[in-house]
């Protein structure tokens, strides 16, 4: 089935890739990012998703232009600090951006997928979940998320919808690129921890989701997938 879907996080890493992804596919994409892209393959819709009043006047003009057939809540926020250095406001930002902003879209959406006996909603959570020092806050926030995917799930089941998690492991975002540059030292790190040698590219992540997306995913549901060149393994500390 092709149909109307709303990506969050949709026009940088990860998220550019599914909305492209998802367009290939014949979708109608509606991309919500923090800024504008001139080459997005759809349209979008630029809030401050920090902000309660952003999120509901979002949610809001999405509803009005026709209804949503999917979901994929790919927006977060990874702040790094040890425990003892975790500040409430960094606290309050990744739950904001990736749970409450994933359950207000979900909840304001599903009711509608449910109604018509169709729906696809995916959860972008993360490897850190498993265990990586200085992610209290992402991790805990996406752990969270990971959770209400099984609720979800159990709810939405009998009328058609399937809520899953896709959880990456590096990839080679912008932002990843920035913080492990080809050559540094923690980029050698990050790379002694994946069984398979090497960093994840955003088609990848894109694929996995878009297939999660599809009438032949029908019977998946509650899941989270972990596509992560084998970190969540425990061979090694980095994530």
């Amino acid at each position: 089935m092709q149909g109307r879907f709303v990506v969050t996080g949709a026009t940088r890493g990860i998220g550019r890739a599914i909305s492209s992804r998802l367009a290939d596919a014949g979708h109608e994409v509606v991309g919500v990012a923090r800024r504008g892209d001139p080459t997005f393959p759809g349209a979008v819709v630029v809030p401050d998703l920090f902000v309660a009043a952003d999120r509901a006047a979002t949610i809001a003009e999405i509803g009005a232009a026709g209804p949503v057939d999917g979901l994929v809540n790919n927006a977060g926020i990874a702040r790094g600090a040890s425990l003892v250095d975790v500040r409430d406001d960094e606290l309050d930002e990744a739950f904001d951006l990736n749970v409450r902003t994933a359950v207000e879209f979900a909840r304001a959406f599903s009711g509608g997928m449910a109604e018509r006996g169709w729906g696809r909603i995916v959860n972008i959570s993360t490897v850190a979940t498993v265990g990586l020092a200085g992610r209290t806050t992402y991790a805990g926030a996406k752990a969270a998320l990971e959770a209400m995917t099984r609720v979800w799930a159990i709810e939405l089941a009998p009328h058609g919808v399937t809520v899953n998690t896709v959880s990456p492991g590096p990839t080679a975002t912008e932002m990843f690129e920035a913080v492990y540059p080809p050559g540094s030292a923690a980029r050698t790190e990050v790379l002694s921890s994946l069984p398979v040698g090497r960093i994840g590219r955003p088609e990848e992540i894109a694929a996995l989701v878009a297939f999660v997306c599809s009438d032949d995913a029908g019977y998946l549901t509650g899941q989270n997938l972990r596509i992560d060149g084998g970190r969540s393994l425990g061979r090694g500390v980095m994530g």
